[in-house]
């Protein structure tokens, strides 16, 4: 990664083989020699979190790791940043596609996939703030946008930030199956009431799970909780009918 200071690390998760990660040595690291920063309104504060493993991904890739793999079933994560969560369910042979807005998010997904001997994987671009999805230039490198639904929607510590339009909300409203269902890992953010409203406002039910755990000798303390919005009555015969909204 030109410009930048890396590691790799063997993180584990209970039911999965162990993932070998490369990710940003620390959070000083910025190089930004084509002005992508800038263009894209992210701060050189901001611009490395991307590449770090924070607490709340490793308790959303244990949480999908539980999951069973479900034929016809698309997983969507959001904001993935290093897609510990997607490289998990991948592993494990679900339908996953690793979504995030930063630029140098699929080429770190490609270096980890190598890194585990993995075939290579989805990936998207995902800008919450656009209503409609960029068009695809090919030939350019860049990534394809999200498109269509998906039956389960993922993401992790993803309000951190204001979100006064309720642009993550709509997000998910134009990405979820009529019956879809979304996993939010939340370390108790401030701004979770809000974005409970929005997604309320699109019709979807709420139900919480504490996820606060101690210190051990192999993972730090956490405190968060496991958000699960769904929208329609989730059952044996429904789970699946999100398939025939795909676009």
């Amino acid at each position: 990664m030109p410009g930048y200071q890396t590691k790799q690390e063997h993180i584990g998760i209970a039911g999965v083989a162990d993932l070998v990660i490369r990710s940003l040595l620390d959070r000083q690291q910025f190089a930004d020699p084509r002005g992508e920063a800038e263009r894209l309104g992210i701060s050189s504060a901001a611009w490395p979190l991307f590449g770090l493993l924070c607490p709340s991904a490793a308790q959303l890739a244990a949480r999908l790791a539980l999951r069973p793999v479900l034929e016809g079933e698309r997983i969507l994560e959001l904001g993935c940043g290093l897609a510990l969560a997607s490289l998990v369910g991948h592993r494990r042979g679900a339908d996953v596609t690793a979504s995030d807005r930063h630029p140098l998010a699929p080429s770190f997904l490609r270096e980890n996939l190598l890194l585990n001997a993995l075939l290579p994987m989805k990936y998207g671009h995902a800008d919450w703030e656009q209503p409609e999805p960029a068009p695809f230039a090919a030939g350019t490198g860049e990534a394809d946008s999200v498109r269509g639904r998906f039956q389960l929607i993922i993401a992790s510590d993803v309000l951190y930030e204001r979100d006064v339009d309720g642009a993550l909300a709509g997000f998910i409203d134009r990405h979820a199956a009529a019956h879809g269902e979304v996993w939010i890992v939340d370390p108790d953010r401030g701004n979770r009431p809000a974005f409970n409203r929005f997604m309320a406002a699109a019709g979807f039910d709420l139900s919480e799970l504490r996820l606060d755990s101690v210190a051990t000798p192999h993972a730090p303390a956490y405190k968060g909780r496991l958000l699960t919005y769904r929208r329609g009555a989730i059952t044996s015969s429904t789970l699946l009918q999100g398939v025939a909204d795909q676009c």
